[in-house]
């Protein structure tokens, strides 16, 4: 799906929503995060939207792209007529990626979510480069609990489950906070053919098989008090996946995203932030997602034997060990570098700075303003030289 079948929509929720279609149906994406960056999908769990992943967008986009897609009949996404399938919502997450020009992207997904990412995994895993299952199961019988709870929603609404579904969603002790009413409140809007839908597509599911094929680094993640995927169940689920970790966030029930923010956003920044032993392949990746592919070829193929080594060095040491750190994201690395470029007169290496700037996040407003900085700590003709090689620099990228 091309990239201009996605249409910004600044009413919903500012310049980072988007409509995307895919397989026939509108859904409705947020993203956050450097454009350059590594992706991270992020899958909601039943009865929810996005925001089930707030806490964890906010920290994650600070060094990655974060995309979290409603799931359809969930959200602003379109409502289709169920029954769903795990494959089915599988293949809309794929589109979604697809629309979006992303080959590949880490996979985290919450109950429903997870299942959804273990089928995506199966179904295309040269696209999930790593796995995040976070309270979720191959699969969750009995199947009729399932059906029956779709019934009742069809014929009564999403109301008549809410006590019961909340109960199960956040511990005693967090039910009155403002973040389980507005778990609520998701609920309740959650139109009755998205939530009967995917209720079906859970009793319908057991990924028992296709789980065990799966290779790929993966976290398994579960609430030492969710009732509804319990820690045998995340155990399985962790067994199946050949060298798979397992992590108990502590007060958790089922949705801990949520209620424990801080354990779960913790736990997925580390995963996704391990070190590499091989500092020079960490290092290429992250100079080719700031410089792009087209500088990094380019730069490559100039390589001779006098500056082979140096080359080697600057990989590791510059962008394999310093620019893979977690202490700073990337947009502030790229301010920084900018900055004292300008400073020390760098010009080559500021230009080619000013470019990356589309794939770190930082903005030309925000470069003026270092600018500024720049000319009263560096010197007046330092930061004279630096804008004007800015406006050169962008007037080419603009063409």
């Amino acid at each position: 799906m091309a990239l201009s079948l996605c249409r910004l929509v600044s009413s919903l929720q500012g310049d980072n929503a988007m409509i995307v279609n895919t397989n026939g149906l509108d859904v409705h994406v947020q993203i956050e995060g450097p454009p350059g960056a590594a992706p991270v999908l992020l899958l909601h769990s039943l009865g929810t939207t996005h925001h089930v992943w707030d806490a964890q967008a906010e920290v994650l986009a600070r060094s990655f792209r974060v995309i979290r897609p409603n799931m359809r009949g969930h959200g602003l996404s379109e409502v289709a007529t169920g029954p769903y399938t795990i494959q089915q919502l599988a293949a809309d997450a794929l589109g979604v990626l697809s629309a979006l020009g992303i080959e590949s992207a880490h996979v985290g997904g919450i109950s429903i979510g997870g299942m959804i990412a273990q089928a995506m995994a199966h179904a295309a895993p040269g696209r999930v480069r790593s796995l995040m299952l976070v309270d979720t199961a191959m699969a969750i019988p009995p199947a009729e609990n399932w059906l029956q709870r779709a019934a009742l929603v069809r014929t009564e609404g999403v109301a008549v489950l809410a006590d019961a579904v909340m109960a199960r969603w956040v511990t005693p002790g967090f039910a009155n906070d403002p973040a389980s009413r507005f778990l609520r409140m998701q609920l309740l809007r959650t139109p009755v053919e998205g939530y009967a839908g995917a209720a079906e597509a859970i009793a319908a599911a057991d990924l028992s098989a296709e789980t065990a094929r799966i290779s790929m680094p993966t976290l398994v993640l579960v609430g030492d008090q969710d009732a509804a995927t319990p820690l045998p169940n995340a155990e399985a689920l962790a067994g199946a996946i050949a060298g798979a970790t397992l992590t108990v966030i502590t007060g958790g029930a089922h949705l801990p995203t949520v209620e424990q923010p801080e354990q779960v956003s913790a736990a997925m920044l580390s995963f996704l932030t391990q070190p590499v032993d091989d500092r020079y392949t960490a290092g290429m990746a992250v100079r080719t997602q700031v410089l792009g592919e087209a500088h990094v070829a380019r730069a490559s193929g100039a390589i001779t034997d006098f500056d082979r080594d140096f080359q080697a060095f600057i990989t590791r040491a510059a962008w394999g060990e310093v620019w893979t750190r977690p202490g700073l994201d990337r947009r502030t690395r790229s301010l920084l570098t900018i900055a004292l470029m300008a400073g020390l007169g760098h010009h080559e290496e500021l230009k080619l700075h000013f470019r990356a700037s589309r794939n770190t996040g930082a903005t030309r407003s925000e470069i003026a303003e270092v600018l500024m900085q720049v000319a009263v700590y560096a010197g007046i003709p330092a930061g004279n030289s630096a804008v004007r090689l800015a406006k050169e620099t962008f007037k080419e990228m603009d063409q």
